[in-house]
C-alpha cells in the first residue's frame, strides 16, 4: 500500500493544525506527496478541530472518504469520525479522556512527569503514531528538529515517551521520492503573484485569505514588497487603484462579503483601465456566512460584479501548483490588457497544504514593463490598433497623466 490517510482531532487549543503539519512533513520526509485539510469552527478555544493528511506516491489535492489512522485527543473525535473508519483503521487516543478500542496513551500523566504544557500532548500522540506506523525514531526525530526548533528537547522527550508507549501495527515504507516544498494555497498564490512581478499587496483580513495577508507581510522585506492593511475593504480597493495608477503592480485579498464592498472600485478599474488583481477566497454565504467553511458559489458574482459591462479576467485554480501559475498569469494579463483580474479560490485551496513541484520554469512571460519615457502628446485613452492604449505613470517628463471615472 502506497497511500495513507491520517486524521487527528481535538479541541481548539490542542495544537491540531501544528500536529497535522508535523504529520504532513513526516510523510514528506518519507517521499510521499501530501495534501492536508484543516477544519475548525469560528472559536478561539473549544469546539472541534481536526486535520486530515493524505499521503500518496502520486500528487494529490483532495482527501479520501476513509482514513487509515485516527489520532484522538478527545472523545468527540472518535464519535464524530466513526464514519471515516474502515476495517483495519488504527485508533490511537488519550486514554484519560477517550473510551475506545485501540492504542491508548495517558497523555496527562506523561506531560505531568515531564513538566510540560498541555498543548504538547500533540507531540506525544505523534510519537505514538510513528511507532504504530512502523516509522523509525530517527526519522521522526529529524522531522521534529526541522519543524519545531522551539522547545525542541522537551518536545523530543515527550514524543519519545509516546513512541515507547505504543506498539507497531503496520509498516509505512519510505519511498524513493525526494521531499518537496509543502505550501498552502495562500502561500502558492502569494509566490505566484511575486513571480508575475507584484510590487504591493493590500488587504483587510477575511478568511480564507487572511493568511495570505500574513504571509505577504512576513516576506515583504525579503522580497522588496509593500504590504498595507487599511481600515476596510473599500479603502483596500481604492488604495490598490492608486498604486496601480502610480505604476505599482498590486493585488488585493478578500472574501465574498468584502468583495461586495469592493465592487464599485472594481467598476472604477473597468472604467479607468487601471490594472488590479483581486484574490477572492470563497466561503459559505450569503452575507457574512460561515467564516471557517468552504464554498464554490461565487463564480456568477465575480463574472458580473460591478455596474455596466467591462472586460475582466477570471481564473479558478484547483491546487497549489495551478494557484501559483494562474496568479502569475493573472497579474501579467491584468497589466498587458489593462483590465481587472480575479483569482477565484476557496477555503479548501487557500488553507489546504500541498506538495508542490516548482512550476515557475513553464510560465510564459507575457508582459514586460515598457520603457518609461515622457510624451508631451500623451493621451491615456487614445485609440490603437490592438485596442490597448498606452499607459504611463507619474512622474513622466513633460507629460500630463490623467485617468477618468466616466465615459
Amino acid at each position: 500500500m502506497e497511500e495513507f490517510s491520517i486524521l487527528i482531532g481535538g479541541k481548539a487549543g490542542d495544537g491540531i493544525n501544528s500536529a497535522g503539519m508535523m504529520i504532513a512533513h513526516l510523510f514528506n520526509r518519507l517521499g510521499y506527496r501530501i495534501y492536508m485539510y484543516f477544519d475548525y469552527p469560528s472559536l478561539i478555544k473549544g469546539g472541534h478541530n481536526y486535520a486530515i493528511v493524505r499521503a500518496s506516491r502520486e500528487q494529490t489535492s483532495a482527501c479520501r472518504d476513509r482514513v487509515d489512522f485516527i489520532l484522538a485527543l478527545n472523545q468527540e473525535t472518535v464519535d464524530l469520525h466513526r464514519n471515516l473508519s474502515r476495517q483495519g483503521t488504527t485508533l490511537l487516543f488519550d486514554s484519560s479522556r477517550v473510551k475506545a478500542e485501540g492504542i491508548g496513551v495517558n497523555l496527562p500523566d506523561i506531560l505531568k512527569e515531564e513538566d510540560a504544557p498541555p498543548v504538547m500532548g500533540n507531540s506525544c500522540i505523534i510519537g505514538a503514531f510513528a511507532h504504530a506506523a512502523g516509522i523509525e525514531w530517527p526519522v521522526l526525530e529529524n522531522v521534529f528538529s526541522r519543524q519545531i526548533p522551539k522547545a525542541l528537547p522537551l518536545n523530543l522527550r515527550i514524543a519519545r515517551r509516546g513512541y515507547d508507549a505504543a506498539r507497531e501495527c503496520c509498516t509505512i515504507p519510505a519511498l524513493g521520492n525526494p521531499p518537496l516544498p509543502v505550501l498552502s494555497g495562500n502561500e502558492a498564490i502569494g509566490l505566484g503573484l511575486l513571480h508575475g512581478g507584484l510590487d504591493a499587496f493590500v488587504a483587510y483580513p477575511m478568511t480564507p485569505t487572511s493568511n495570505l495577508l500574513h504571509f505577504m507581510a512576513e516576506i515583504a522585506k525579503s522580497h522588496d514588497l509593500v504590504v498595507f492593511h487599511p481600515e476596510n475593504e473599500i479603502a483596500v480597493i481604492m488604495m490598490a487603484l492608486g498604486l496601480g495608477y502610480a505604476g505599482k503592480k498590486t493585488a488585493v485579498g478578500t472574501s465574498g462579503g468584502g468583495f461586495c464592498l469592493m465592487t464599485e472600485g472594481l467598476s472604477l478599474s473597468g472604467m479607468n483601465e487601471v490594472p488590479v488583481v483581486v484574490v477572492m477566497g470563497q466561503r459559505a454565504g450569503p452575507s457574512t456566512g460561515m467564516p471557517t467553511y468552504t464554498a464554490q458559489s461565487d463564480l456568477h458574482f465575480v463574472l458580473h460584479a460591478g455596474q455596466g459591462e467591462f472586460p475582466r479576467f477570471v481564473a479558478a485554480p484547483g491546487d497549489a501548483e495551478q494557484a501559483f501559475i494562474w496568479s502569475s498569469l493573472a497579474l501579467q494579463i491584468s497589466w498587458k490588457y489593462q483590465v481587472p483580474s480575479l483569482i477565484l479560490c476557496d477555503k479548501t485551496l487557500c488553507e489546504g497544504f500541498f506538495s508542490v513541484v516548482d512550476p515557475s520554469p513553464g510560465i510564459p512571460q507575457i508582459y514586460q514593463n515598457p520603457p518609461h519615457e515622457g510624451n508631451p502628446g500623451y493621451l491615456r485613452y487614445s485609440m490603437t490598433e490592438d485596442g490597448v492604449s498606452e499607459m504611463l505613470h507619474p512622474p513622466a517628463a513633460d507629460t500630463v497623466i490623467k485617468v477618468n471615472s466616466y465615459t
